[in-house]
């Protein structure tokens, strides 16, 4: 067996490195973290593409990527493998927290969800109607849906920002509407912006479905085993017409919620492991401790559901980076390929920033008031309506998801830069004034908590 090393004999370049990796997956689980490396990754693309060296960042997300066996080759630019293959990766997260929260958080009851339905519903519509009473043009029509979407790793990473003296209710309300925000995206995307339907791509990617179900079945819980059905369902809908993307959320939707039957509990087998490793004679040679640390693995994967398992995986290389990446590829918008002068540009600028600050926080509070007046849903506990209102306000955040959107969107360069301008300045608006309200709001619910004490 190993020999036993006390912390004082382990080498210092050894201590060194244990406490860099602490801190730093101190820092990977600070939700305002992820928040604040987006933003330096879309500042970081915004003052490249508008420097002297903008030429090499244009040529940089141009640069072929390819893939070949044999007389196959696939080769597609960079920013097609960040924007239609990585971003698949968050697409998945999504769906997994959309299964999550269906099977046990805020949308496991209607009773519970209905607000934040209501409210996401209010969220989405209000933005795009200010959005189309600005651009009723045809060529700028098609962009109604950009202001729609909440950016939730953004939007609840503002909210850590204000810390301990916001309710609990107040997170798990804004994380509740940012996931409905998002399953209202996927089928705006699904439905108005994917093009003529290949039905041929569909029987692709219900083979890759097919396969993922029939894994399950025979209890396949390794999630690698799952790559291939997943990039088979990618490549079907890439074939379909439909952003291939999706695939992600069909998968993140099919992901169990509970670990696979087994004949032993998992907690079972890790006693019954660990005491097999503890009974283990040197003598015997180390080949024989392969079985017990197999099935320690084996338990140790299923002592949690895949749902969070590869959620909590996935999470961080999505938060920093697949997220800052897809910032540094898409928000570097060039302002000498944008004539904000000409009517066109200016007023899609400007209707996608309103929609953000201002119909963002009308559409979720006015139709949260409406719902609770008419008796139909109630507030959370401890949920004011200044905390409805910060909720509103920070919806407005909507930066990857929207700007997501903008491309699909838009073909003009023109169009898709002022496009992406006003995503940029309506989520920067919409986080500070966030910022400026929650502060507004914990010193008002703290004097609120404290007047109520005997």
């Amino acid at each position: 067996m190993t020999r036993h090393t006390t912390r004082r004999d382990l080498p210092r370049a050894q201590l060194l490195a244990e406490r860099a990796f602490a801190t730093l997956d101190r820092f990977l689980h600070i939700e305002a973290a992820s928040g604040i490396v987006l933003l330096i990754a879309a500042a970081v693309a915004l003052i490249w593409a508008n420097s002297s060296f903008a030429d090499s960042y244009h040529a940089l997300w141009h640069l072929p990527v390819s893939l070949g066996i044999g007389s196959f080759t696939f080769s597609q630019s960079l920013h097609f493998i960040i924007n239609d293959a990585l971003m698949t990766v968050f697409f998945l997260v999504v769906g997994m927290e959309i299964r999550r929260e269906i099977h046990e958080g805020a949308l496991s009851s209607l009773r519970q969800a209905s607000l934040p339905i209501m409210a996401a519903l209010g969220g989405v519509i209000v933005p795009a109607l200010i959005y189309l009473g600005l651009n009723a043009e045809l060529s700028r029509l098609h962009g109604w849906a950009v202001p729609t979407a909440t950016d939730i790793a953004f939007a609840v990473g503002v909210l850590a920002l204000l810390g301990r003296g916001i309710p609990s209710n107040v997170r798990v309300f804004l994380l509740a509407l940012a996931i409905i925000d998002d399953i209202i995206a996927v089928l705006i995307i699904a439905l108005f912006y994917s093009g003529g339907l290949d039905w041929h791509g569909f029987i692709i990617a219900g083979l890759g479905v097919l396969a993922v179900l029939g894994f399950q079945r025979m209890g396949i819980g390794s999630a690698f085993a799952y790559v291939l059905p997943g990039a088979i369902i990618w490549i079907g809908l890439l074939m379909t017409g439909a952003h291939p993307t999706l695939a992600g959320v069909v998968l993140g939707m099919m992901t169990p919620v509970v670990s696979r039957p087994m004949r032993e509990r998992p907690l079972d087998m890790v006693t019954n492991a660990a005491q097999k490793l503890r009974d283990h004679d040197d003598a015997k040679g180390a080949h024989h401790l392969a079985v017990p640390l197999r099935q320690l693995r084996l338990a140790q994967r299923e002592l949690l559901p895949p749902v969070v398992r590869v959620q909590m995986t996935l999470h961080p290389w999505v938060a920093f980076g697949i997220m800052p990446l897809f910032a540094l590829a898409n928000a570097g918008v060039s302002m000498d390929g944008i004539d904000l002068s000409a009517a066109g540009p200016q007023w899609v600028m400007a209707g996608v920033a309103l929609a953000l600050v201002l119909g963002k926080p009308l559409g979720v509070v006015g139709v949260s008031w409406l719902m609770v007046r008419m008796g139909w849903c109630q507030l959370p506990p401890g949920v004011s309506w200044g905390g409805i209102a910060l909720i509103g306000i920070l919806a407005g955040i909507g930066f990857t998801m929207s700007i997501f959107i903008a491309m699909l969107a838009f073909e003009s360069e023109a169009l898709l830069g002022a496009a992406k301008l006003g995503v940029l300045a309506g989520s920067l608006i919409a986080a500070m004034l966030g910022l400026a309200w929650g502060v507004v709001y914990r010193r008002t619910n703290g004097t609120a908590e404290r007047l109520a004490l005997p």
